[in-house]
């Protein structure tokens, strides 16, 4: 079973990778939404986020208010480090019990892990990383034409993530996602029939 990484910067097109790997067979891992199943109520990473964080980050329903969670850790690198310390071990063994599981149910699955923070992890896990590479410049159109971000606010979100050259340092694979959608699945395409042999 191989296991592969992809990630991207915001505005990248790893979705866009994600989505046609999934189309072809690959059984996708979603670093996302697993970031939120863990925060579920009930679930021990919830409870050691009010124990850290109190009461104030959370809404009446006793659910995670993120914007008053954000509005902490992001003006915060301490309490962003303490946030991370809680959410980054669980989303990590909750992965590898997907892994398993698709392990048990296709020796030969290809499982694809989608992380936006490749760095958070390490890639020393995964067979191969497969990076989604656009020019800032492109990604910056993207989040102001698609997104509706500003020039500012996306600038700012773009500065704050892995530079382009470190993550293209990490790649085994890299898809140049500046062109047009046909190129971009052609190339995805071309990755899966490696992925498979």
């Amino acid at each position: 079973m191989p296991l592969i990484a992809l990630t991207g910067g915001i505005a990248s097109g790893k979705s866009t990778i994600a989505k046609r790997l999934g189309e072809l067979g690959a059984v996708i891992v979603d670093a996302d939404a697993l970031s939120r199943e863990v925060v579920a109520p009930g679930r021990p990473a919830l409870e050691a986020i009010r124990h850290a964080f109190g009461d104030g980050v959370f809404d009446r329903d006793g659910a995670l208010d993120r914007r008053a969670l954000g509005r902490v850790v992001f003006s915060d690198p301490e309490q962003r480090r303490l946030l991370n310390g809680i959410v980054h071990p669980a989303v990590l063994a909750r992965s590898h019990e997907l892994f398993r599981e698709a392990l048990e149910r296709d020796r030969r699955a290809v499982v694809v892990y989608d992380v936006p923070l490749i760095d958070a992890r390490g890639t020393g896990e995964f067979d191969r990383v497969v990076v989604a590479d656009a020019p800032e410049e492109v990604r910056l159109q993207r989040l102001t034409d698609l997104r509706g971000m500003s020039e500012a606010d996306a600038r700012a979100v773009l500065g704050s993530q892995m530079g382009d050259d470190e993550r293209r340092a990490l790649a085994t694979d890299l898809i140049d996602t500046s062109g047009d959608l046909r190129t971009t699945m052609a190339a995805v395409d071309d990755l899966w029939q490696r992925l498979r042999d």
